[in-house]
């Protein structure tokens, strides 16, 4: 009862304020930790920690536990002073890539539902940080080859925000199949509404868990897609490599990516 009395005086910001507090040394939370951490109240902790989740303030991870969600890692300023390993060590990458193939590329990770992506391009320079890609998932290279390597419940998450967005009955198992294809390719593709055609290529980190995706474009699949596909995936290779040797807790071995038999873009250019 007592605390009870205690969970009923206590504002909401201030249970908002001490599930995040929980956080504050890093790592994940199951939601019986955060509870207890928070000293609330297991159905006030789910109820708040999915609200938490449904804004991207925290998110989900592959063993069903809670951590820190992006934009709350780029508010509390890691990202705008001091870029992540990934970033920093996919610039150099980036800018090879760009210098090479004479094209804009981008190297891009999946949060939530959306895709965030930073960009480098022949003549101007490398993003400072990752921005949100407009453009939703299933619609970008970068997206598709992501999410053909994410875990079910994230693909569902995706697929329900396209129904919500679409409305209607958006066919979702062509969508499903577009994802089937690339994960066996490990090549991902879509087309502009320009005509012009985006290449996309995982990257692997230990045990073949997703850290990233690399996209390249090309001014249509007959000309320059070989060319644009051969040097992403030697780039992911590479930026595995320099994952593992910076990133030991996320990357800590390279897993090889392997040319696929083709493209595959059923989608089309308004896909999601």
């Amino acid at each position: 009862m007592a605390g009870g009395a205690i969970e009923r005086g206590r504002s909401v910001a201030s249970r908002v304020t001490a599930i995040l507090m929980a956080f504050s040394s890093g790592g994940s939370h199951s939601l019986t930790e955060l509870a207890g951490l928070a000293g609330l109240p297991i159905s006030t902790t789910h109820r708040l920690v999915g609200e938490l989740v449904s804004r991207r303030v925290l998110e989900r991870t592959d063993g069903g536990g809670y951590r820190v969600g992006l934009p709350l890692r780029m508010i509390g300023g890691g990202w705008a002073t001091q870029p992540p390993p990934l970033l920093e060590r996919a610039r150099d990458v980036l800018g090879d890539v760009a210098a090479v193939t004479g094209t804009t590329v981008r190297v891009g990770t999946l949060h939530g539902a959306r895709v965030w992506v930073a960009t480098v391009g022949p003549g101007f320079p490398a993003a400072p940080a990752f921005d949100e890609d407009p453009a939703p998932p299933l619609s970008s290279a970068v997206g598709r080859a992501l999410l053909a390597f994410s875990p079910s419940d994230v693909v569902d998450q995706v697929l329900d925000s396209v129904r919500a967005a679409v409305g209607g009955s958006p066919d979702l198992d062509r969508m499903r199949r577009v994802l089937v294809t690339t994960r066996l390719s490990r090549v991902a593709v879509s087309r502009g509404e320009d005509g012009t055609c985006a290449v996309a290529v995982p990257v692997f980190g230990t045990g073949g868990s997703l850290l990233a995706a690399l996209e390249g474009t090309v001014p249509d699949l007959r000309a320059g897609y070989e060319a644009v596909r051969g040097v992403l995936l030697v780039a992911a290779g590479s930026l595995s490599r320099e994952l593992a040797t910076t990133r030991p807790a996320e990357a800590e071995a390279e897993t090889d990516v392997y040319p696929g038999d083709g493209p595959e873009d059923d989608l089309g250019a308004d896909a999601g």
